[in-house]
């Protein structure tokens, strides 16, 4: 008897019945002549067409510390979207876009999977509506306004040296981390060190996720600090006078995508920050547009909860001026038996001890929501390989700790898998949460670092380098110490150390670096060995991609 190979995502994805995205914009309620289509079943959406007061709830989903075992964050995401509309529920899913670099690398794109996934998947991975180029191209085109300024007299006394504003591009290629520009002679610019970030980690990324309007886009842009003069002061984007040219390579993007899932839930996707190296939400724009237009948005924030969620609580919702209603960790026994110790080729094998200590990870995850006022509900993600032990351990211990749990099946079954869950969701939406940041902003700049490594790792202080104490004086010294904190570090570990899995505890993070994000408005801290430019692996996903003689994709997961 042979046994029939699932389809993959991209199969099932391209056998799926997609709508005419006009169709999905009137389920919507959102008039026709507010979008403005690329294709049949993409389009972007005209927000000053929409005017209504913002108020859906926010059911924010999270997870344990990633692992190669997979959490399938994003398909739970979707498949709650999905499950709450068939229990007749008005609601939007809202995510990010993917990003080049994993969906060329390992990683993947951000679509979901299996019957619970945003569709044109093949489209939302590759170029999609061209916001991530758009992006790209106004980072590195204040790049090249900052070298043509030196070049053209500098004016303004800037200090090649002393320039923080690197170039971008959409890809993983660690050979572009430390480049020279302005080589072969004087009519080729001022030479000096430079290099590359990856898209996502581009200040202009985090602008344009977390500003509300084209005006407000504008004034952060102007606000990006680019570097110092020789005299060690400080140099902006209005200082060049080059922010109009920057808002107006962005106007368009600035407009949210709509889509669809496999059941026909709209879908925003728009904006798309790492959630290690940057905030990891989806736009603010995107939210409030679901917020105006749904009773429930259905939201994910980057990796665990450690690194999305602590920064959609306590940096897009402070700016955002709204907080989740709900959040739902999304957990996986496979990924647990990692974190209790199993390699991963041995992840097919029960392991009840080593399930009991990993479940140490999810615990602290629990923890850690909690404190910000909200009580999480856990989506206990099915792989064919959990056993029935396995299982029933996971289950008997959120019952003896009091925890909202749900068996979750959406990556089979689609909505119907996310029932279930759907329903404790519904139950938290019901009654009051007590949402609150961690910090106060007002708190020094230490001290929101150590609140974050203490509450939120489990870890138990930080050690600054002493280029990190430097910077710490100068941002002191300008008067930047009252923002938010973005830290940088690990998905795969709650301490700096990706090896470090499971609920260390004890350990200190170490800050290398704090960058002044003014535009995006909050500091980034460095620690760890924390890349902007991620390499590719050994085997990278671009090995298996290719597109056949119609035109469609080949090998896209």
């Amino acid at each position: 008897m042979t046994t029939l190979k699932p389809l993959s995502d991209l199969e099932i994805a391209r056998n799926a019945n997609m709508k005419p995205i006009t169709e999905i914009a009137e389920k919507a309620q959102i008039p026709l002549d507010a979008i403005e289509q690329y294709g049949r079943y993409k389009a972007k959406i005209d927000t000053n067409q929409i005017n209504l007061d913002p108020t859906g709830k926010i059911v924010l989903v999270t997870a344990t510390s990633p692992t190669p075992a997979g959490e399938g964050k994003s398909t739970v995401t979707v498949g709650l979207a999905d499950a709450l509309k068939r229990l007749e529920q008005k609601v939007i899913v809202a995510l990010r876009e993917p990003s080049l670099g994993p969906v060329m690398g390992i990683k993947g794109g951000a679509t979901g999977g299996g019957y619970a996934q945003v569709l044109p998947m093949d489209d939302i991975n590759l170029h999609f509506t061209g916001d991530l180029h758009a992006i790209t191209t106004a980072n590195n085109a204040l790049a090249a306004l900052i070298d043509n300024h030196i070049h053209q007299g500098n004016e303004l006394n800037i200090d090649p040296r002393r320039i923080i504003w690197k170039r971008v591009m959409d890809l993983n290629d660690r050979a572009l981390r430390n480049v020279l520009v302005g080589l072969g002679g004087p009519t080729q610019g001022v030479p000096r060190e430079d290099g590359f970030d990856i898209t996502v980690a581009s200040e202009i990324m985090a602008i344009f996720c977390l500003a509300t309007s084209i005006e407000d886009l504008k004034l952060r842009l102007a606000n990006v600090l680019i570097g110092y003069t020789y005299a060690k002061e400080p140099v902006f984007v209005r200082d060049l006078g080059v922010e109009g040219a920057l808002t107006l390579l962005l106007k368009d993007a600035f407009k949210p995508n709509l889509v669809q899932t496999i059941e026909g839930t709209p879908a925003i996707i728009h904006g798309g920050p790492f959630a290690n190296i940057a905030h990891g939400c989806n736009s603010i724009a995107a939210t409030q547009t679901a917020r105006k237009l749904a009773e429930i948005v259905v939201t994910e924030a980057g990796f665990g909860a450690d690194l999305g969620a602590e920064k959609f609580m306590d940096i897009k919702s402070r700016q955002g001026g709204f907080g989740p209603d709900a959040v739902v960790i999304v957990a996986t026994i496979r990924a647990l038996k990692m974190h209790g110790g199993v390699a991963k080729n041995n992840l097919v094998e029960e392991n009840v001890p080593a399930l009991t200590v990993g479940i140490g990870n999810l615990e602290k995850h629990i923890e850690t929501v909690r404190q910000f006022g909200v009580e999480p509900i856990v989506a206990l993600n099915r792989f064919i390989t959990d056993t029935e032990e396995e299982i029933q351990t996971v289950l008997h211990w959120a019952q003896k700790h009091q925890i909202r749990i749900a068996r979750t099946n959406v990556w089979e079954e689609g909505g119907a898998g996310g029932i279930e869950l759907a329903n404790h969701v519904l139950e938290v939406l019901a009654q009051p949460q007590n949402f609150a940041p961690l910090y106060n902003l007002t708190d020094s700049i230490e001290q929101k670092i150590n609140t974050i490594v203490q509450k939120v790792y489990g870890g138990k202080g930080v050690q600054f380098t002493d280029r990190a104490r430097k910077q710490l004086e100068q941002i002191e010294k300008f008067g930047w110490d009252g923002l938010p904190i973005c830290m940088a570090k690990t998905q795969y570990s709650l301490s700096d150390q990706p090896n470090l899995l499971g609920r260390p505890e004890g350990f200190t993070i170490n800050v290398r670096e704090i960058i002044p994000k003014l535009g995006a408005g909050f500091l980034v801290c460095l620690t760890g060995e924390i890349m902007t430019m991620p390499g590719l692996p050994k085997q990278p996903a671009a090995l298996r991609m290719d597109v056949a003689e119609d035109g469609s994709a080949i090998g896209l997961f």
